[in-house]
């Protein structure tokens, strides 16, 4: 008998921890959860073979946060292991993390219908300096020439749109650039410069 009362309270024990863990993502988070993995399955099902310019619009379209999501989802069915963030707001200017081949990487996330503003590039790449994380900057806008010369300056960020970010969505091949390799100035000196020794 009273390892039948062990079982009955062991399995009200598991019964709680599941409701509790289904309730404690708040319903917002939920539907935006729902509808990033309605949209993915349709961006690599039969929706992939659109034109770029309706994946476009239909991810402008989106709410930014289940964007944010759709991204997560995204580098989750490509086996990665995804870390979210508790809430959407407040989030100190990273909208999630992915580990990649064992790295750790910041997500910034934004929904552009125009050019990306340089100053939103330069935040996060000191945002990743500080943190010591190399970093993705993946929009839908137009990336101007300010903003590269931003990727350009800073160590460890990098940008993902256009057709990278549709690869990524639709799940053709995608990955991160390696880092840059970096070569010794020569013997006596210090420091390192980003291109081969000729």
């Amino acid at each position: 008998m009273n390892l039948n009362l062990v079982l009955v309270l062991i399995l009200c024990a598991a019964l709680l921890a599941l409701v509790f863990r289904h309730y404690r993502i708040p319903i917002r988070h939920r539907w935006r959860r729902r509808r990033a993995r309605e949209m993915c399955e349709q961006l690599r099902g039969r929706d992939r073979d659109q034109p770029a310019g309706i994946h476009y619009a239909r991810l402008r379209a989106m709410d930014p946060l289940a964007f944010e999501e759709l991204l997560l989802e995204a580098f989750e069915r490509r086996g990665h292991r995804v870390i979210r963030n508790r809430r959407y707001t407040g989030d100190g200017g990273v909208d999630g993390e992915v580990i990649i081949a064992g790295e750790r990487w910041l997500i910034q996330a934004k929904r552009y219908r125009d050019a990306i503003r340089p100053e939103h590039v330069r935040d996060f790449a000191q945002l990743c300096a500080t943190r010591r994380r190399r970093g993705l900057f993946i929009h839908t806008g137009r990336t101007g020439g300010m903003s590269r010369a931003v990727v350009d300056g800073a160590t460890g960020i990098e940008i993902v749109s256009g057709q990278r970010l549709l690869a990524l969505l639709t799940g053709a091949p995608f990955s991160p650039e390696p880092p840059p390799q970096r070569f010794p100035i020569g013997p006596g000196r210090t420091g390192y410069r980003d291109r081969a020794p000729q």
